[in-house]
C-alpha cells in the first residue's frame, strides 16, 4: 500500500501516451469504496476530469485527483487564445506543465480543442477573414498537434459545429470558420491532425443531444448527418465527444431518445466519449439536499444510458470539485455561468453525485 506522500510523490514516470489501465494503481484512500479510475476500469472505460495548473497546485486536490482519475484533459490550457495570443507567437508553457504531471503521474493525456468558435485570440477572426488561404487553419491544426505528437491520447479536432438556430440546411454553425472557408473547414482541420498526430484519436465533440424537444431531435439528426458525411468523405474522425452539461431542474434527458441516437452513433463505427459531464443545480429549491439529490439523479440517468452502450469508451467531467466554481478571478467562473455540481464537495469529499457515478460505473441499475 503507498502512503499518501508516495502518491503525492508520483509513482513513475511512463513513457507511452495510453499506458494499459492495468499498469495504473493507486491506494483507496480518503473515503469508502474504490476509486471512480477503478470502477470504471473494472467495466472497460476510462474516466478523468479536466483541471487546470491552478488546481494541481493544492496538495488536497492533486490527491484527489490523482486517487479518482485516469486521463486529464486542460480544461483552458489548450485553447487558441493561450496558446497563440499575438499571432504566430505561440506558448506551450501551461499545457505543457500538465502534460508533464499526467506522464509522471501515468495519465492518459488529452487535448480540447483544437478548432472553436470561442476563446480565441483577439486578432484571429479579422485575421481569418483576410487570409489568402487555409493555412490560418491548418497551420494552427497542425503546429500545436505537432507539439504533442504521439503523446495525445485523443483530440477534440472541432469543437461545436452544429448550431441549429443559425437556420441552415446543413445545421452547421454560423461561425467566423464557416463564413470563411465554408462546410470544409471542419474536414481541413481534420486531415491536418490526422497528419501532424497519426496516433491520437480524433474526435468530433459537441452539445445538447440528451434532452426532449423539437430543437434537441434537430441538433440529433444534424449531429448525425454531419458525423455520416464526414465517414463518407473519408475524413479521420474517429470518435464523437458528448459534452454532458445537464441541468437538475427543469430540463431531463430523455433516456429513450438518447440510447437510439448513441446507437446510431455507434452503427457508424464511432467510439463515444462523455468529455465535459457536469450538472447545473440552478433553478432549483434553497433545500440543499434536494439540489444535491436532483444532481444526482440528472447525473445517473445520464450515464445509465451512455455506459450501456459498448462503444463508450471515457467519461470525464469538466471538473472534479466545486471548490472552483465560485471562486473569484477563475477563468471558469466567467466562462461556465451558472454553478455546476461535480463529484467532490469544495472540501474534496465526495458528494451525491459521485456515489450516483460510482453506481453507475459498477453497474449496478437504478431502482
Amino acid at each position: 500500500m503507498l502512503t499518501r506522500r508516495a502518491v503525492l510523490g508520483g509513482i513513475g514516470a511512463v513513457g507511452c501516451v495510453a499506458p494499459a489501465l492495468a499498469e495504473i494503481s493507486l491506494p483507496d484512500l480518503e473515503y469508502e469504496g474504490p476509486s471512480l479510475r477503478k470502477l470504471a476500469a473494472a467495466r472497460g472505460f476510462v474516466f478523468g476530469c479536466a483541471t487546470g495548473n491552478y488546481e494541481l497546485r493544492e496538495e488536497d486536490f492533486r490527491f484527489a485527483f490523482l486517487r479518482d482519475c485516469a486521463m486529464m484533459v486542460p480544461e483552458y490550457e489548450l485553447k487558441r487564445d493561450l496558446i497563440e495570443p499575438a499571432q504566430g507567437q505561440f506558448d506551450f508553457s501551461a499545457p505543457d506543465a500538465l502534460l508533464d504531471f499526467s506522464r509522471e503521474h501515468g495519465l492518459l493525456f488529452r487535448g480540447h480543442p483544437l478548432v472553436w468558435y470561442a476563446s480565441n485570440p483577439p486578432w484571429l477572426e479579422q485575421a481569418v477573414a483576410e487570409a489568402s488561404d487555409e493555412a490560418i487553419l491548418t497551420g494552427y491544426v497542425t503546429k500545436v498537434a505537432a507539439h504533442f505528437r504521439g503523446r495525445m491520447h485523443s483530440w477534440d479536432v472541432v469543437n461545436e459545429a452544429i448550431e441549429p438556430k443559425d437556420g441552415r440546411a446543413d445545421g452547421l454553425r454560423n461561425s467566423f470558420w464557416l463564413k470563411k472557408f465554408g462546410p470544409d473547414y471542419i474536414d481541413l482541420a481534420f486531415h491536418a491532425a490526422r497528419e501532424a498526430d497519426p496516433a491520437a484519436l480524433l474526435v468530433y465533440n459537441d452539445y445538447g443531444i440528451e434532452e426532449d424537444g423539437p430543437e434537441r431531435d434537430e441538433r440529433r439528426r444534424q449531429t448525425l448527418k454531419l458525423l455520416e458525411g464526414m465517414i463518407a468523405r473519408g475524413v479521420p474522425v474517429g470518435a464523437f465527444g458528448v459534452q454532458a452539461h445537464l441541468q437538475a431542474f427543469g430540463h431531463t434527458t430523455d433516456a429513450k431518445k438518447l440510447e437510439a441516437f448513441l446507437a446510431e452513433v455507434r452503427a457508424t463505427g464511432l467510439r463515444i466519449l462523455v468529455t465535459e459531464h457536469d450538472v447545473d443545480d440552478s433553478g432549483g429549491p434553497i433545500d440543499f439536499l434536494s439540489r444535491d439529490r436532483a444532481v444526482a439523479d440528472a447525473s445517473r440517468r445520464f450515464l445509465d444510458v451512455v455506459l450501456d452502450n459498448p462503444s463508450t469508451m471515457a467519461v470525464l467531467t469538466w471538473g472534479l470539485s466545486d471548490r472552483y466554481l465560485r471562486a473569484e478571478g477563475m477563468r471558469n467562473t466567467l466562462l461556465r455561468g451558472n454553478p455546476r455540481k461535480l463529484p467532490l464537495d469544495s472540501d474534496m469529499r465526495p458528494t451525491a453525485m459521485r456515489d450516483a457515478m460510482a453506481r453507475a460505473f459498477a453497474g449496478a441499475r437504478k431502482r
